[in-house]
């Protein structure tokens, strides 16, 4: 009776060590998956636009064309993934819809400031670029620096580099718009008389035979280069800076910069 009773309290006691340790393990989290694992196991890469040309517009069977469409292309061929591109209905909000994992990245011509830097992990800057005044080729002997444009009504893209050149040079008077296409469209329509853009896009569009052959530019404003934005704390970021790598001794950049006319940086 005494050794039946020590192994049933032997069991009882081995029943319990066996629940804690299967409350235990339910209980364990697995590792998160890193950025790039999350990516590759949906098979897609999730990739906030604005329709920007050169970098990221439609062609006349409303396909996405464009610098960084082509390399963005290139880019997930070697991972192994699908480009989604989405357009955001509000480029000022692009590090909230990376945070919310409604965007991969942004990788439409992103300015490298202090801003990205502080709300997003960054690739290592592929492009130059600069912000520019345009307007109507006519009126363009008239402003020759910022100080002669303060009475002028300016249109900007919400949240971009040119709203900010706007600003830090003493340029008040502005509209903010939803995309630098938009702001060339305001100028047009005489609601503003000149925009501030990048320079990659007024090159693309003003002058003769374009789009706006009409429109010129006026003024420099800033200087500035692109990278692509990514979730903060990515590994994103160093896979997209290596295939780069793989891209420019292939000569596939090369031949995308002279394709859309964007200076590479070297």
């Amino acid at each position: 009776m005494k050794k039946n009773k020590i192994m049933g309290i032997a069991g009882v006691v081995l029943a319990a060590v066996l629940l804690v340790c299967s409350f235990a393990a339910c209980g364990k989290k697995e590792a998160p998956k890193s950025d790039l694992e999350y990516i590759k196991e949906k098979g897609t890469l999730i990739i906030g636009i604005t329709d920007y040309e050169p970098m990221n517009y439609k062609d006349e069977n409303n396909k996405w064309i464009g610098f960084d469409t082509e390399y963005a292309e290139a880019v997930c061929a070697k991972l192994g993934v699908k480009p989604e591109f989405v357009v955001a209905a509000n480029w000022g909000e692009k590090y909230n819809e990376i945070k919310a994992k409604t965007f991969d990245c942004a990788w439409n011509g992103l300015t490298i400031d202090e801003t990205a830097k502080l709300n997003a992990s960054l690739t290592k800057a592929y492009a130059r670029n600069a912000q520019v005044v345009v307007m109507a080729k006519d009126k363009v002997e008239q402003y020759k620096t910022a100080e002669s444009m303060k009475d002028l009504k300016f249109a900007v893209e919400d949240g971009s580099a040119g709203q900010a050149a706007a600003a830090d040079n003493g340029l008040e008077n502005v509209i903010a718009v939803e995309d630098q296409a938009a702001t060339l469209l305001e100028v047009k329509s005489g609601t503003a008389d000149a925009c501030i853009i990048d320079l990659t896009m007024a090159n693309a569009v003003t002058g003769e035979g374009k789009s706006y052959e009409n429109f010129a530019i006026a003024l420099e404003l800033s200087q500035e280069e692109f990278g692509v934005a990514c979730r903060k704390g990515s590994d994103l970021p160093a896979e997209i800076d290596r295939i780069t790598e793989e891209l420019k001794a292939d000569g596939t950049l090369e031949k995308l910069a002279e394709k859309y006319n964007v200076v590479l940086v070297k």
